[in-house]
């Protein structure tokens, strides 16, 4: 379990595509530093596991499934990656509770740079969009942020410079592809409303106790 918020910008220093499953390294020396092997880490908002670690340098591996449904398979040697390593008990939550298992790689249509924000609208697909509300959280590519406005096949979200500066983010242009992952609370709220059988789960139930 992650937060969205990103500790460190991480240097790809390899990544073999060829091996099965992939290995990918990274460099990084604040993340690193509190990684063992077995650890769960984000990696542009994917959960991977670190099979190695020698000094500032970790490595994850990565399924074909992983590289086929998300932006990790685009990754190259000499990129820039945002890093989170996993919630240990008790920390403090700035973001939003993210999982790490990614909805889809979601395309951004276009970036507009203003003084004081950055805003990005995101194209996500119809059957994603279900799970994204406006004034709700969503990771982008492991980022907590918050939608600003919603469409039926995409999403806006702005952005501080602070977050541009210390993420992914900063480079981020109309074209590329990003890693979604939809607010958890949403699923469950689109499980339950979504069934056969009557769960007593209402929006007025959702406000009552808080949720919304």
């Amino acid at each position: 379990m992650f937060t969205g918020i990103i500790e460190e910008l991480g240097l790809v220093k390899g990544f073999d595509k060829r091996r099965e499953p992939s290995l990918l390294s990274i460099e990084a020396s604040k993340v690193a530093r509190g990684l063992k092997t077995g650890d769960s880490v984000s990696v542009n908002g994917t959960c991977l596991t670190v099979v190695d670690i020698d000094g500032k340098v970790f490595s994850v591996e990565a399924v074909r499934q992983t590289l086929e449904l998300t932006t990790i398979g685009q990754i190259e040697t000499g990129d820039r990656v945002n890093l989170e390593s996993a919630l240990a008990a008790g920390s403090r939550i700035g973001g939003h509770f993210v999982t790490g298992h990614i909805d889809c790689a979601g395309e951004i249509s276009s970036r507009t740079d203003k003084k004081a924000e950055i805003s990005f609208k995101i194209n996500a697909g119809k059957e994603i969009m279900k799970g994204i509300v406006n004034r709700g959280s969503v990771a982008v590519d492991g980022i907590s942020l918050t939608v600003g406005d919603t469409g039926k096949d995409y999403f806006i979200v702005y952005v501080i410079p602070h977050t541009a500066k210390m993420t992914t983010l900063g480079f981020r242009k109309a074209g590329d592809k990003v890693n979604i992952e939809t607010d958890i609370l949403g699923k469950y709220v689109e499980k339950y409303t979504s069934t056969d059988e009557k769960s007593g789960i209402t929006m007025e139930f959702l406000r009552e106790k808080g949720f919304v």
